[in-house]
């Protein structure tokens, strides 16, 4: 009974317990104890950010668009009418010097840049009497299409700060020309290279600024220097030892310098070393991907681990073949269908393949080929290598020659 009253006298003081106040703390703030890897953080997939930290930022993505765009722009634009190759024509004339400011190699490069970069390129065509005497190329970031009732563009917008300039497409030659790359999902605008291999353009970034990072940090990862003494640190000591930190071991001077620790101090790694985050090979492989996304082949890049090609000719080969040659026959066929009709009617328009150096043997091969070949005549043979019959050329007077 007495056990039973102590217990009872127990109970009764600890219901009369005076209630503690009510602590104030965020819900949350018991997940921070739990702390592990988080989601990673990309770029926008923009057209003004993907050119920033593509082509102005990285050296792979800026190299696949110059290699392109300078490879291309240096092949010589063909006028055919028919079967007949024109020695000289007013379309030509627009192609080799579209304006004042720009001659055609710049404007082809400007392009196939934008195309390469945005997935968009727009050409403008100044007219004068319903023949265009003019072109100029638009940038992509300031273009808008402005779909019709049936909704095809009949309309695009050009916008610079607060003032737009509207293209109605009619006419004999519609203002504008797009040219878009193929997107899956949307019926108006391109897919670009560079966004399809913006994943990989932010590791190989990221890996760059990372490397920045450790260099100014005397080559070393971070880490932490833990006082192990019992006595805690005074706020002059840790005051010295951070000042004596920043000026002694921070910085590409001071890299490799040894750290002096005194009793109690004991350094730790918080960070994995390149070895263990197999630093250049995720940076090599991001390259690659970079690379290919563009059709240029890694070893023109000079980039590490890629044999596909037994030699470096072979290489610039398939670069002209697989990605140089069908932008190229692209760009024909847009412009020809484009301007043709005002400058000529039924005109076709190429690229002399044999100013092509890195296509010489093929061409030598296909030249071999066709001489050999006995039941062709000799037009016949000019025909079958891209050339017009001899006794049909024509001049721009349009008189045989």
């Amino acid at each position: 009974m007495a056990n039973l009253l102590q217990r009872l006298t127990r109970f009764a003081a600890w219901d009369r317990a005076p209630v503690p106040d009510e602590a104030k703390a965020s819900r949350t703030g018991a997940l921070f104890a739990f702390h592990g890897p988080g989601q990673p953080v990309w770029n926008p997939r923009d057209t003004r950010t993907l050119a920033r930290e593509g082509y102005a930022g990285n050296a792979i993505v800026h190299r696949c668009v110059r290699l392109i765009g300078t490879a291309a722009a240096s092949v010589p634009w063909v006028a055919h009418q028919g079967e007949l190759e024109l020695d000289a024509h007013p379309l030509l004339d627009l192609l080799h010097r579209p304006s004042p400011r720009m001659d055609g190699a710049r404007f082809v490069e400007a392009l196939i840049a934008h195309l390469l970069l945005a997935g968009n390129a727009y050409v403008e065509a100044v007219s004068l009497d319903d023949t265009p005497r003019e072109l100029h190329v638009l940038r992509p970031d300031r273009m808008k299409v402005v779909p019709g009732e049936s909704g095809w563009p009949e309309a695009f917008e050009y916008t610079l700060g607060a003032q737009s300039v509207r293209f109605v497409q009619e006419g004999a030659v519609p203002p504008i020309l797009h040219l878009p790359l193929f997107h899956p999902v949307d019926d108006h605008y391109g897919l670009s290279p560079l966004e399809a291999a913006a994943t990989a353009l932010d590791i190989h970034n990221a890996s760059s600024a990372w490397t920045k990072a450790l260099l100014d940090n005397a080559a070393r990862p971070s880490g932490a220097l833990v006082y192990t003494a019992e006595a805690g640190m005074s706020q002059d000591q840790y005051a010295r030892l951070k000042e004596e930190l920043e000026a002694s071991f921070q910085g590409a001077a001071n890299a490799g310098r040894p750290l002096l620790l005194e009793g109690g101090l004991d350094w730790r790694a918080m960070a994995m070393t390149p070895r263990d985050m197999d630093f250049a090979e995720a940076r090599n492989a991001a390259a690659r991907e970079i690379a290919l996304a563009f059709g240029v082949p890694p070893m023109l890049l000079g980039i590490p681990g890629d044999n596909t090609y037994a030699n470096y000719q072979e290489a610039n080969r398939a670069l002209w073949r697989e990605t140089v040659l069908p932008l190229l026959n692209r760009l024909a066929a847009a412009f020809g269908g484009w301007l043709a009709p005002a400058l000529g009617g039924e005109l076709r328009l190429s690229h002399d393949l044999d100013s092509i150096p890195a296509l010489s043997v093929e061409r030598e091969a296909l030249w071999k080929r066709v001489r050999e070949a006995d039941f062709l005549s000799e037009d016949e043979k000019r025909i079958a290598v891209g050339y017009g019959a001899r006794e049909r050329r024509r001049n721009n007077a349009g008189t045989a020659t």
